[in-house]
């Protein structure tokens, strides 16, 4: 590691030692592109432009850099630019299964642990038989190529292992974390008509154990389509709704026996089934394919993040997330995948970290308001902990302030390589990331990711260098979505991305590319706080707020629209103790005009129990607006796909009392 520089807006706080970058993934693969003749790159930026720029011999060089087995050959590359539209490796099959099971020996390949204490490990050789049996089970009970199997479950095992059996016979995946409400899941699942469930009994979290029993039987009086339901006693040990119908438990499932066949797949079969957040309405079911996904994320993983064989890789999520996805694609490389099951802060804000120094993991994936809150919590985790082993932390799900990167350094370990993601379920990756050659500075991330054409666009569809634009992709990726289901003509899936800049993606973020080629995420661009007509995105009124001592968590809402400005609502979660009198007030308005500008001084400050969020964590200001500005409750928000639906009730008691603020 380099001294790193602490002056300027965006020092730098690490950069990679020669040692590092003669190690790094992405140096062999450099190495290997030259020595075949394929390309000679000079640098990260040069490597990043031939990619997006001759994306067919790229794509390409990753097919034959990581060996990708195929059952048949492609016939081309790519068979259009077109998007959407894009016919990638037309002629291949393939099964991404076989790709995540290629080690057969006795290495870790899984290790898992839960809130309760609950720990279990599979080598690469067990979890193969393991998959080899769940697919026997589905095969008899009639699954094959394109049928759809359904998981309400956990981040355990179990799930990855039916995950892989599903995906080896071709059937498509798709996954609720056992705390969705009933309709939420129903939502989902009625969508794609699946033939089997898979579903635990209950969970547990933050100490308390949640029976679902009821939910899973109204669940399955909901999805005629059933054919069969597979419980995993999770909860109690057994499986009492085993006796219904139809139902049978886990133990059962693993009865059948054959030798693991990869049914071969055809480059865009749908590998999965994801879900946008559905907080808005029905939730948009995004299909990926065994193909996309595979290039995706063997490049992301190896190339962007360095890991691989004899690395242990943990990402905090639940299966509802993508995170979910993107954390089992290590299998991909020869990692250990590293599973948890629970509520990060319990018992307190070093849960995880204990966790990480016990299992020895190498990689450490969490989000941005994890971070930002081990920080309020004032834990000192590299302190307490050996994390030594450490060699990265992923940061995803909202932007991370020049804070949250400080804090890393200096409370985790000043010697590993801090990647902040951006990205999402859409494509089921980062598309702006981490690259192990490049210095790391707070508050930035380092560089757009290989093959993801990203740029900055005005609202006239003009590039835009170091300015804040609209986040656009404007070249083809293997992983954007197949299609959505069930949608004719691809009318939704046009209208979700193509809209507001034909043939182009345009993702829904705000974006700054810098002169150097690192980026920086402010928010959401369909939450952005438009005052005087100077735009801003909410992630620099957060970090501003948030930073008040008092305040534990914040929202703010701009309630203009169609043209017209409206009031600047913040609403604050305040620490225990502390009151939101006007001293507070008074602070919190002068820092917002010193740090961002008199413009964004809100016109009211209110305190609340606690921020509306989805079930992944991110913040509700698209429904809280729309509640605010009129729109009945229930068609704004579906409180079934929010982590604490009852945080909603002040703004609703709000908009009833006041009406339009």
């Amino acid at each position: 590691m380099t001294t790193p520089s602490a002056t300027g807006p965006n020092p730098v706080l690490w950069s990679p030692s020669a040692q590092s970058v003669v190690r790094a993934a992405i140096t062999r693969y450099m190495r290997w592109l030259a020595a075949g003749g394929r390309y000679t790159p000079s640098s990260y930026d040069d490597l990043w432009r031939w990619s997006v720029t001759d994306v067919e011999a790229f794509w390409a060089s990753v097919w034959d850099y990581f060996g990708v087995v195929t059952h048949s050959p492609y016939t081309s590359v790519l068979r259009s630019r077109q998007m959407p539209g894009a016919k990638w490796f037309p002629g291949a099959t393939l099964n991404y299964a076989e790709h995540a099971l290629r080690r057969q020996d006795d290495t870790t390949a899984v290790v898992f642990r839960s809130e309760g204490g609950a720990q279990s490990e599979l080598t690469y050789r067990e979890l193969r038989a393991q998959v080899a049996a769940a697919a026997a089970g589905l095969r008899r009970l009639g699954v094959g190529k394109g049928d759809r199997v359904v998981a309400y479950m956990p981040n355990i095992p179990e799930t990855l292992i039916a995950f892989l059996a599903t995906a080896s016979i071709g059937a498509i995946w798709s996954a609720c974390s056992p705390e969705f409400g009933i309709r939420s899941v129903v939502d989902r699942f009625r969508q794609i008509e699946p033939k089997v469930l898979i579903a635990v009994d209950g969970y547990r979290y933050r100490g308390k154990a949640h029976d679902r029993s009821a939910e899973l039987a109204e669940i399955r009086r909901e999805l005629p389509s059933l054919r069969a339901m597979v419980i995993v006693p999770y909860l109690s040990g057994s499986a009492d709704l085993a006796h219904a119908d139809g139902t049978m438990r886990l133990e059962q499932l693993l009865e059948a026996t054959g030798e693991l066949a990869f049914e071969p797949i055809e480059f865009d079969h749908p590998l999965w089934v994801l879900y946008s957040s559905g907080t808005t309405g029905l939730p948009k079911p995004i299909v990926h394919g065994h193909g996309g996904i595979l290039l995706e994320h063997l490049k992301a993983i190896s190339l962007h993040m360095d890991i691989g064989e004899g690395d242990r890789f943990f990402w905090f999520t639940t299966t509802g997330w993508m995170m979910w996805n993107y954390l089992i694609g290590g299998l991909l490389v020869g990692a250990t995948v590293v599973m948890y099951d629970g509520d990060p802060a319990y018992p307190d804000m070093s849960a995880l970290w204990k966790m990480a120094a016990e299992t020895g993991v190498t990689y450490f994936g969490t989000s941005a308001p994890f971070i930002h809150a081990c920080m309020k919590a004032g834990i000192e985790p590299g302190r307490d902990f050996d994390l030594s082993r450490i060699r990265g932390v992923g940061s995803t799900g909202a932007p991370l302030s020049p804070e949250g990167f400080r804090w890393v350094y200096e409370k985790v370990n000043r010697n590993l390589l801090l990647g902040s993601f951006s990205g999402g379920t859409d494509l089921c990756t980062g598309f702006v990331g981490p690259c192990p050659l490049l210095p790391v500075r707070a508050g930035e991330i380092q560089c757009r990711c290989l093959g993801a054409k990203v740029e900055a666009y005005s609202p006239d569809g003009m590039p835009l260098v170091s300015e804040v634009g609209e986040l656009v992709i404007t070249a083809p990726m293997p992983s954007m979505p197949v299609r959505f289901w069930n949608d004719p003509g691809d009318r939704r899936y046009r209208e979700s991305y193509f809209d507001a800049f034909p043939g182009v993606w345009r993702h829904g973020d705000w974006i700054r590319i810098t002169e150097r080629g690192a980026c920086v995420i402010s928010g959401r661009s369909d939450s952005t706080l438009k005052r005087g007509g100077v735009r801003m995105g909410t992630s620099d009124f957060y970090r501003a707020v948030e930073d008040v001592p008092e305040v534990v968590d914040s929202l703010v809402i701009d309630t203009g629209r169609d043209g017209e400005e409206g009031k600047l609502l913040l609403f604050l979660v305040l620490r225990p103790g502390a009151e939101l009198e006007e001293p507070l007030r008074k602070r919190v308005r002068e820092k917002l005009r010193r740090e961002l500008s008199p413009r964004h001084v809100p016109d009211e400050i209110y305190a609340i129990p606690e921020v509306p969020r989805t079930i992944n964590g991110k913040k509700l200001e698209v429904p809280v607006k729309r509640i605010l500005c009129g729109m009945p409750p229930d068609q704004a928000a579906s409180k079934d796909a929010m982590a604490n639906p009852a945080a909603m009730a002040f703004f609703e008691g709000m908009a009833a009392t006041v009406g339009k603020p």
